[in-house]
C-alpha cells in the first residue's frame, strides 16, 4: 500500500502538486496558439473522405492531368408560366456578369449558358460557372457560392433564382460546418456546467474539471495539428467535432468518478494528501483501464477502408489519452491545491459517515437480489423488444436534400432544376480510357439505361486527351444522389470494364458516394467484430476473470440493438428522416461500446474490490450503492455533450448525437444498474472464473443495513 500510495504523492504530494500545475501552464502557455490552427489543417476535399483504392479517387486523380480540378456550380432560373422578355433579358446580363467574375477561384470565362429546358417557350434556364478545387478550394467554396449568389440575386416578380449543382450544394454543407468548433465547445461546455451543478451541488467545484478539460482539448488539439501538418494525418470537419465532444464527454467522466473516490477517503483521512493518494490508488485502474479501452478501439479504426473513418482514429485516440492525462494528474493536483473548501457548500469533514449504505442504489441493489434471475430475464426481454426497431434502420446513406435539418438554398433549387432539366445534370459521371478505345466506350457509356446519350462531350477547359488517355462526361436522368443514380454507375462500369483493353474507370460525384457505401459496408463488417475483441480482452486482463468480461460484452451487444433500434424508430416516426448515413452504425457501435463500457468498469471493478473483502453478492449491493450516483451524472454528462451534436444543422450528426445519447442512458440506467447488477447477483462467485476469487468466495449475503438477512442467491 505504501508503494502504491508513493504513485499517488508523484501527482498530488505536498511539493509534486506545484510541479504538476506548472508544467501543465507551460503546456497550455505553448499548445494553446497551434491549437486555433487546427481548423486550417483540416481536410474536407473528396479524396480525404474516399477510399484511396476506389474507382472514383483514381479518376480524381486522372482527371488533374486534363483540368485542374473544378465543381460547377449552377444558376437556376424558372418561371412555371414561362420565362418572359425580361427574364431573358436579365439573364443575359447575369450570364454577362458572371463571366466577368474571378474572385475565389470562380472561372467566369468557361462559365456556359444560359441552356433552357426547351427551344420553344423555356420555362427555366441553366446557366454554369466552374470554381477550381486546388488545395484550397474547400476553404473557398462558401465565398465563391457566395459572390455568385450576390451577383445574380434573389428571386423577385416570380421567377425563381437559386444557386444549386454540386457547387451550390458544397457551400452549404461548408456553411453548415462553419464554426463547428466553437459550437460544439459551447455547447458541450454549456451542458458540463449544468450537469456538473447539479452533480456537485458547489459552484466553486465546476470550475476544476472544467478548467482540466479545456486545458485537455487545446493540448489535443495542437498534438492534431502537429500530426496533420507534418505528419501526414487526415483531420476534417466531422473528426474535428467529434474529438471535442469526446474530450468534453470523457475527460468529465473521469472527473467524476476521481472525485466520487476522493470525496469517500477525505471522510476517512484528515490530510488530503492522503485522501487524494488513495483514490488515485484505488480508481486510477479503472479510469485508466477505460480510457485504454477508448483509445485501443479509437486506433482500431485504422483498419478501416474510408479515409475519413481512418483519420478519425487516431484524432479520437489522442483526444481521450490527452483527456485521462490531464484527468490523472493536473485535475488530482488542482484538487489538492484548492483543499476541501472547493466542495462548497456540501464539504465533506473527516469523520462524516457514507451515505451510500441507506442511499437510493443501496435500496435497488437489495432489492433486485431479492430475485436476480427473474430482473435480469426480464431486463433482457425489454431490450429485445426494443431491438425490433431495427427492422425501420435505413442505414443506406443520406441524399443532399435530406442531409439538412433545414433547406437551405442549393436544396431548392435542385428541387427546381428537377422539374424542367434531366435530374442529373450538373453533377455528371466522369469517364477515362485509352484513347484507342473511346469510341467503343462512349457507345457503351450512351447505350446505358440511365445515362442521357446526347449528353456525352469533353468537359469544359479540359484537354481532349493526354499520355493515350481520353476524359469525358455523361449526364444520367436520375439526381446524382439518389439510389437509381448509384445503379446507373454500376451498370456503366460493367458496361465500359467490358471494353477490352480500354481500362476505363467511372468517376464523379455520384460513383464517390457509391465507393463509400461499398468502404463503409466493409469497414462495418471489419471493424465492430475487432472493437469487440478489444474490449473483451481489456476486460480479461483487468477482471482476471472470463466469465465476467463475457457477460459484459453480452450486456453492451443488447445495449448497443436496443438503443439503434429505439433510434431507428424516433427517426422515422419522431424526427421524420429519411434515413442514416451508411456509416451510422459503425460510429454509433464504437462510441457505445468504447464510453458505455466504462460503466461497467467502473462498476465491476468496485464489486471485485468488495467481494474479496465480503462476498460476491454483497459486493455487488455495496459496488452499485457506491458507484450509482456518481456513474449516473457520469452517463448524464456524456449524454448530454455528445446530444451537443444536435445543434449542427447536419442529420447525420443528429442522429449520431441523439443515438449514443440514448445508448449511454440506456446503459446507464438499464443495463448497468439493473441487467449486469442482476446478473453477477444471479451467477455469484462463478462470475470471476477461472481466478481463484471463484473458488475461494462462498458468495456471501445480502442483508439489509439492520442485519436482517435478506437473500443470499435470489435465484
Amino acid at each position: 500500500m505504501t508503494g502504491s500510495r508513493g504513485v499517488g504523492h508523484l501527482v498530488c504530494g505536498r511539493r509534486a502538486k506545484w510541479l504538476v500545475l506548472g508544467f501543465w501552464v507551460v503546456v497550455l502557455f505553448l499548445m494553446a496558439p497551434f491549437a486555433q490552427k487546427l481548423t486550417d489543417a483540416q481536410d474536407n476535399d473528396a479524396a480525404s473522405w474516399l477510399p484511396g483504392s476506389a474507382e472514383s479517387t483514381q479518376v480524381l486523380e486522372i482527371s488533374e492531368d486534363f483540368r485542374p480540378e473544378q465543381i460547377p456550380a449552377i444558376v437556376i432560373y424558372a418561371r412555371e408560366s414561362g420565362l418572359t422578355a425580361a427574364d431573358r433579358e436579365r439573364i443575359a446580363e447575369d450570364v454577362g456578369e458572371l463571366k466577368q467574375l474571378s474572385a475565389h477561384g470562380i472561372m467566369g470565362d468557361q462559365t456556359r449558358g444560359p441552356v433552357f429546358d426547351r427551344e420553344t417557350d423555356p420555362r427555366a434556364a441553366q446557366v454554369f460557372v466552374p470554381i477550381t478545387m486546388d488545395e484550397k478550394g474547400w476553404e473557398r467554396i462558401g465565398p465563391a457560392v457566395d459572390s455568385i449568389r450576390e451577383d445574380v440575386g434573389g428571386s423577385t416578380g416570380g421567377l425563381a433564382v437559386h444557386v444549386t449543382g454540386p457547387g451550390g450544394t458544397s457551400a452549404d454543407f461548408a456553411e453548415a460546418f462553419e464554426g463547428i468548433d466553437s459550437t460544439l465547445l459551447f455547447a458541450a461546455m454549456g451542458v458540463v456546467i449544468v450537469m456538473l451543478l447539479i452533480t456537485y451541488r458547489s459552484p466553486t467545484l465546476l470550475l476544476v474539471p472544467l478548467l482540466a478539460v479545456i486545458c485537455a482539448l487545446f493540448t489535443a488539439q495542437a498534438l492534431i495539428y502537429f500530426l496533420a501538418e507534418y505528419g501526414g494525418l487526415t483531420v476534417n470537419g466531422q473528426s474535428a467535432g467529434i474529438l471535442t465532444v469526446l474530450v468534453f464527454g470523457a475527460g468529465t467522466d473521469y472527473a467524476l468518478l476521481l472525485v466520487a473516490r476522493y470525496r469517500e477517503e477525505l471522510r476517512r483521512h484528515e490530510d488530503r494528501h492522503e485522501a487524494m493518494a488513495l483514490a488515485l490508488h484505488r480508481a486510477g485502474p479503472a479510469v485508466i483501464a477505460s480510457g485504454a479501452t477508448v483509445v485501443l478501439s479509437m486506433l482500431v479504426l485504422l483498419a478501416a477502408e474510408m479515409n475519413s473513418t481512418r483519420g478519425l482514429g487516431p484524432v479520437a485516440a489522442i483526444g481521450v489519452a490527452v483527456a485521462l492525462l490531464a484527468m490523472m494528474t493536473l485535475f488530482p493536483a488542482l484538487l489538492v491545491i484548492f483543499g476541501r473548501w472547493i466542495f462548497w457548500p456540501v464539504i465533506p469533514h473527516h469523520g462524516a459517515p457514507d451515505p451510500t449504505e441507506r442511499g437510493m442504489w443501496a435500496r435497488m441493489g437489495r432489492r433486485i437480489a431479492r430475485r436476480p434471475r427473474m430482473t435480469w430475464a426480464v431486463t433482457a426481454v425489454v431490450l429485445a423488444i426494443c431491438s425490433l426497431g431495427l427492422i425501420q434502420l435505413r442505414a443506406e446513406g443520406i441524399s443532399n436534400a435530406d442531409s439538412f435539418t433545414d433547406t437551405p438554398d442549393s436544396i431548392t433549387g435542385q428541387e427546381v432544376s428537377a422539374r424542367y432539366f434531366p435530374a442529373g445534370s450538373g453533377d455528371p459521371l466522369v469517364i477515362v480510357s485509352n484513347q484507342a478505345q473511346a469510341e467503343q466506350v462512349g457507345r457503351a457509356v450512351a447505350g446505358t439505361e440511365g445515362v442521357v446519350p446526347q449528353s456525352l462531350g469533353l468537359p469544359p477547359g479540359a484537354k481532349p486527351s493526354f499520355e493515350g488517355k481520353v476524359l469525358f462526361e455523361a449526364t444520367m436522368t436520375a439526381p446524382s444522389d439518389s439510389e437509381a443514380a448509384k445503379q446507373t454507375v454500376e451498370r456503366v462500369r460493367d458496361a465500359v470494364h467490358a471494353v477490352p483493353d480500354a481500362d476505363a474507370k467511372v468517376g464523379g460525384g455520384t460513383a464517390a458516394l457509391l465507393d463509400m457505401d461499398k468502404a463503409t459496408t466493409h469497414d462495418n463488417v471489419l471493424i465492430i467484430p475487432l472493437v469487440l475483441v478489444v474490449v473483451l480482452l481489456i476486460l480479461c486482463v483487468l477482471l482476471r476473470a472470463l466469465i465476467a468480461p463475457l457477460l459484459l460484452i453480452g450486456t453492451v451487444i443488447l445495449s448497443f440493438a436496443a438503443a439503434l433500434g429505439l433510434s431507428a424508430l424516433a427517426f422515422r416516426h419522431v424526427f421524420d428522416y429519411a434515413g442514416e448515413s451508411t456509416d451510422f452504425p459503425l460510429f454509433v457501435f464504437v462510441f457505445l461500446v468504447a464510453l458505455g463500457i466504462d460503466y461497467n468498469i467502473f462498476l465491476t471493478t468496485r464489486i471485485r474490490e468488495e467481494a474479496a473483502r465480503q462476498g460476491t453478492r454483497p459486493g455487488v449491493v455495496t459496488g452499485l450503492a457506491a458507484t450509482g450516483a456518481v456513474i449516473t451524472s457520469a452517463g448524464l454528462v456524456l449524454a448530454g455533450t455528445f446530444a451537443a451534436l444536435g445543434t449542427l444543422p447536419m442529420v447525420a450528426f443528429a442522429e449520431i448525437g441523439f443515438a449514443v445519447a440514448l445508448g449511454v442512458l440506456l446503459d446507464t440506467f438499464i443495463v448497468r444498474s439493473v441487467l449486469v447488477t442482476s446478473l453477477f447477483l444471479d451467477v455469484g462467485p462463478k462470475v470471476w472464473w477461472p481466478h481463484r476469487l471463484a473458488r475461494e468466495d462462498g458468495g456471501g449475503e445480502v442483508r439489509e443495513p439492520d442485519e436482517t438477512r435478506v437473500s443470499r442467491s435470489g435465484g
